[in-house]
């Protein structure tokens, strides 16, 4: 039986980048989670009878949101849910589920990255029928509707069983629970040569993979060692917990330094990789070398040819504006298009789209291409293996050839967390009422070239975002940029990227840090970050 419930709206449920993030207990509160899912489904047109993806990453609350929205969305007239089983869904397979079956589109229960557990963070984002996050059209009609919405449709149906899979049914809506590893398996085997990989492996090529206790675990289990022949245990914390056996399931040298400090040791495996919370970012570690986000994005552009998905090549390459110009030069010499978007995977949707970019990336970690409309952390290792086994090579050759032939942009983020809101905001405002008076200005041998307020017009429907992240460009090409991010849940989170590029090969063994040290003070001079915010160093060094 449908029922329609009374609600008052809450005032705090804007979506970010990627959705709606908050702390378990706020998504606990009475209504809390209906009002955003019926917002999102009030916000849409012409989904009666057809299929909507629902999963999730598994984290502390995953399975009653889904029980939630899975009732909701039969008493609002879909025609059938496709579930994961145990409510389990990676972010790009619950992508390739909504391209491959035609869905409308998904409701996908995640935070990313984000630690998870009673007291940690929760998040619901729409997908549409393309498989990418909502536009900024959609996500801005969803919190419109959220600040006047009076009531709420659910079906009053018992639960139904996620663990096993099969057909069931809510009210007279079909609700498919389905093996949530099969069909992205079956995907990653059109785009890659599987048996050049397993031979790879065969030989003695080790793999050491860290799931984190998170949702790439089934996934890389199956792919990895069953599919791939790599040993037992070359997946380490497989199964997905919902508090991630309490660590942060951020792929970064911080959260994944377990693996990092295993790729640097003495008897290292060959490769070292780590995906997150829902699957969509990944870490690359050689042995004895770590391969940055934004390197790892032009090494893979350069080399897909390699893979069987890619041997046509590539229509373009896009990258978020934050992200190294090492995927420019990549793209300079292939002859494609290079795109420069704001951070958030949503902008390269229409890109994707419209067949002009075939591999994107974001230097926090999320490397993707056409296959879907999300990132994808295990496309990502697997392009890597691929690449790998044609070339014979080690990572570490491949990095300094790459670095021989196109130069090196030495690069780092640094990320203060959890900032008063604002302290930060009063720096980020600091900071635009210098922008016309910076050019010309010299900081030791540093003299600022430009300086602006990042602004992008999408090339295919021609709409405009502004105030995407403060850039401050130097003479030389090195570069700083200052931006608040969207994925957190408490206070806000400064992050200051710093970029030099380096031509010369002899200057390709430095330490970064060292490297970009007259840039590190010089960022930390302009925006005032200690004075403003009290923090003398950063939290996160990626």
């Amino acid at each position: 039986m449908i029922k329609i419930v009374p609600t008052t709206p809450y005032p705090d449920q804007k979506p970010g980048t990627s959705g709606l993030r908050k702390k378990v207990p706020q998504f606990q509160q009475k209504n809390y989670a209906e009002n955003f899912i019926q917002s999102i489904f009030d916000s849409l047109e012409g989904f009666d009878n057809k299929i909507l993806v629902i999963g999730g990453d598994g984290r502390y609350y995953n399975r009653e949101v889904i029980q939630i929205a899975i009732k909701m969305a039969a008493a609002n007239g879909f025609g059938k849910v496709m579930v994961g089983r145990g409510g389990i869904l990676s972010t790009p397979a619950a992508s390739n589920l909504i391209r491959k079956y035609g869905a409308f589109g998904g409701i996908i229960l995640s935070a990313s990255h984000n630690p998870g557990g009673p007291t940690e963070d929760f998040g619901i984002k729409y997908n549409a029928s393309n498989g990418g996050p909502a536009s900024e059209k959609i996500t801005d009609a969803i919190y419109a509707r959220t600040k006047v919405i009076d009531s709420y449709r659910i079906c009053d149906d018992p639960d139904i069983s996620l663990d096993v899979p099969g057909i069931k049914h809510v009210d007279e809506m079909e609700v498919a629970v389905v093996d949530p590893v099969e069909d992205y398996a079956a995907l990653m085997e059109t785009l890659f040569d599987f048996p050049a990989i397993k031979t790879m492996i065969q030989s003695g090529f080790r793999v050491a993979f860290d799931a984190m206790s998170a949702v790439t675990g089934p996934y890389a289990k199956e792919i990895l060692e069953n599919r791939l022949g790599a040993a037992k245990g070359s997946v380490k914390n497989f199964m997905p917990l919902p508090d991630f056996g309490g660590h942060h399931p951020d792929p970064n040298l911080v959260h994944a330094r377990a693996l990092y400090d295993e790729m640097m040791g003495p008897d290292a495996p060959d490769f070292g990789a780590a995906s997150d919370g829902d699957g969509d970012r990944n870490l690359i570690i050689g042995k004895g070398i770590f391969v940055t986000p934004s390197d790892s994005v032009a090494m893979l552009a350069a080399n897909a040819h390699l893979a069987p998905g890619y041997a046509a090549g590539l229509a373009g390459i896009a990258r978020s504006m934050p992200t190294s110009g090492a995927a420019d030069r990549v793209a300079e010499k292939l002859g494609i298009g290079m795109y420069e978007t704001p951070t958030g995977w949503k902008f390269f949707g229409n890109l994707l789209d419209a067949g002009m970019v075939t591999i994107c990336g974001e230097e926090s970690a999320g490397t993707g291409s056409s296959h879907v409309r999300e990132k994808d952390g295990l496309w990502a290792v697997l392009l890597w293996l691929n690449i790998l086994a044609v070339r014979n090579e080690s990572v570490k050759d491949i990095v300094t050839k790459h670095w021989a032939a196109f130069g090196r942009n030495y690069y780092s983020r640094h990320d203060y967390e959890e900032v008063d809101s604002d302290a930060a905001n009063g720096l980020v405002d600091n900071l635009r009422d210098q922008l016309a008076t910076l050019p010309g200005k010299k900081f030791g041998e540093l003299v600022v070239q430009t300086a602006d307020d990042f602004a992008y017009i999408d090339p295919v429907d021609h709409s405009v975002s502004k105030n995407q992240g403060i850039r401050i460009l130097f003479e030389g090409g090195s570069r700083v940029v200052f931006r608040l991010s969207g994925t957190g849940t408490s206070g806000a989170t400064l992050r200051v990227y710093i970029e030099r590029y380096e031509p010369d090969a002899s200057r390709h063994d430095l330490d970064t840090q060292e490297a970009l040290a007259d840039l590190i003070a010089v960022a930390d001079e302009i925006a005032e970050i200690t004075k403003r915010t009290g923090r003398l160093k950063p939290s996160v060094i990626t």
